[in-house]
């Protein structure tokens, strides 16, 4: 499963990080750094709802 943020949509609110800050990371300067592009299958419910809460729809899971 690979993740796609759509940068010009992400607000860097956060909500990504807390639900799995094994994939997400926002920045001291609020930007949101993909820390696993290719999520492995232990992590791939967390990603699944950081898609799911992300209030801008800027994450999609391919794959």
């Amino acid at each position: 499963m690979k993740v796609v943020v759509d940068y010009d949509l992400c607000e860097a609110n956060a909500i990504c990080m807390q639900q799995a800050p094994e994939v997400f990371r926002v920045e001291e300067d609020d930007t949101l750094t993909v820390l696993l592009e290719d999520v492995p299958a232990d992590l791939q419910e967390k990603a699944r709802e950081a898609e799911r809460l992300c209030p801008r729809q800027a994450i999609k899971l391919e794959g």
